[in-house]
């Protein structure tokens, strides 16, 4: 039906009626919930709704409003209506899943237009839920319009995906983890975010003077945080490597000194380098994405070779495997999806799936080059005709270079929304390398992935 048309007051007829059928979803109760501000727990609470009394029950103001309104807006009478009054019983509850059919029914046509309409609901047992009577301004002129297509609304629960890892998380003991040179309001609240998240047990190394300084301007609460007194940046890297090659952490969290600091005694002769290559993996929770998605190396490797490459998809793997993800789906991203002798990311990529085909890299499927359309949206692979059970669906995207991967995370974040983490990986301990810019919710879901990867 393309267009909706009234019945004007000297049309409508007693007795005649309209009608439309629904099926109520939890997506319902969530819009009518992010919209009336109704967050009563009968509703929104699943837990709290389990309970005999309340079984998964709608609003009845949500759906009792909106499908009689509709009916009587739409059709009986229809376009041009005004709405007076209603009165309304409700007999039943309505609980996620059932089939509402609204009625109306004419009953009466008074002066000046008024028209009254028997309202009911029943669900899809004819049991009758709401009944009443509305009382509603009949349009005079005679009104067609095309149907309006509304556009489609998207619901999205802050960090519910991370929320699957927290319930992982959630009998694990904390992590003892070094937070290097915390001289900054965020490295401090980073370590307490983690602490009061149940993930890390932080011990503070760096400058004692600065560090408490920090905290007495920002008044944050020291209290029972250990902290180890080192002369600057450049000692707290080493003297945290030293304490965790010595088995006093099993984590390191970056502070107030840069990146390469911290990773330069990582990296260093008797640091905590292992056979595997040190890498970095960020994972987005991203509004538009139907599920977690792992981007890397945004952080570390700088322009990686193939060799690189295999073991940046091999810390990748580890990381979703631990997450509880047993065989993830990663796409090899080119600005292209075809394989060009002159563009080396097209040759890393059909070299890394030879890979996999030899054994020499496992526990997932893998394919590119891939575009990151194809690798994401399975409309833009079926368009350009590519056969795979990776692209539109890929949980992990390998970028060509530190430059790509952490322009995509970022405009990610920045542009789309995105709740972030990241952790490195391919050391002895995970290293939560977190940045200056990042919030609150990004540290604290780092030590997340931190806790998950060394607790596995």
């Amino acid at each position: 039906m393309n267009d909706i048309e009234n019945r004007t007051y000297d049309e409508i007829m007693i007795g005649e009626t309209a009608s439309l059928t629904h099926q109520f979803t939890q997506k319902d109760i969530d819009i009518f919930a992010a919209i009336s501000g109704d967050v009563n727990p009968a509703h929104v609470d699943e837990e709290f709704a389990r309970s005999d009394r309340f079984h998964k029950i709608i609003a009845h103001g949500m759906w009792s409003g909106s499908l009689i309104s509709a009916v009587l807006g739409t059709q009986l009478p229809g376009p041009g209506t005004i709405y007076l009054n209603q009165s309304l019983n409700f007999h039943a509850p309505v609980a996620v899943g059932d089939v509402i059919e609204a009625r109306v029914e004419v009953i009466d046509k008074l002066e000046k237009g008024h028209v009254r309409l028997k309202c009911e609901c029943v669900n899809q047992d004819g049991t009758l839920v709401m009944s009443g009577v509305a009382e509603v301004l009949a349009p005079r002129d005679k009104i067609k319009r095309p149907r309006v297509i509304m556009p489609e609304v998207e619901l999205r629960h802050h960090m519910s995906r991370f929320d699957m890892l927290r319930a992982r998380a959630k009998d694990m003991p904390p992590l003892r983890t070094f937070i290097v040179h915390p001289v900054d309001e965020a490295s401090l609240m980073g370590a307490i975010d983690g602490r009061n998240a149940g993930y890390i047990e932080p011990i503070l190394i760096g400058p004692q003077a600065r560090i408490v300084a920090a905290a007495a301007q920002y008044k944050i609460n020291l209290e029972g945080l250990p902290l180890i007194d080192v002369p600057h940046s450049h000692a707290a890297a080493d003297e945290a490597v030293r304490r965790v090659r010595a088995g006093e952490a099993e984590a390191l969290m970056k502070g107030a000194l840069h990146t390469d600091e911290l990773m330069g005694a990582v990296v260093a002769q008797e640091g905590l380098r292992t056979n595997r290559r040190i890498s970095h993996v960020f994972a987005l929770d991203v509004a538009h994405y139907h599920k977690l998605l792992f981007i890397t190396d945004a952080a570390v490797n700088i322009e990686p070779d193939l060799e690189v490459k295999a073991d940046i998809v091999r810390n990748a793997i580890d990381l979703v495997h631990h997450l509880g993800l047993e065989e993830p789906k990663i796409a090899i991203l080119a600005a292209v999806e075809t394989i060009y002798p002159r563009m080396r990311s097209t040759l890393d990529a059909a070299a890394l799936c030879k890979m996999v085909d030899r054994g020499q890299i496992t526990g997932a499927r893998i394919d590119g080059p891939l575009a990151f359309d194809n690798a994401i949206s399975l409309q833009a692979a079926q368009i350009k005709h590519i056969r795979s059970d990776v692209a539109g669906d890929a949980d992990i995207l390998v970028a060509p270079d530190i430059e790509s991967a952490n322009m995509m995370a970022k405009q990610l974040i920045y542009l789309a929304g995105a709740v972030a983490a990241g952790v490195v990986l391919g050391a002895r301990v995970p290293i939560i390398l977190t940045s200056r810019s990042d919030s609150a919710h990004t540290r604290e879901l780092s030590a997340l992935l931190a806790l998950l990867h060394a607790r596995a």
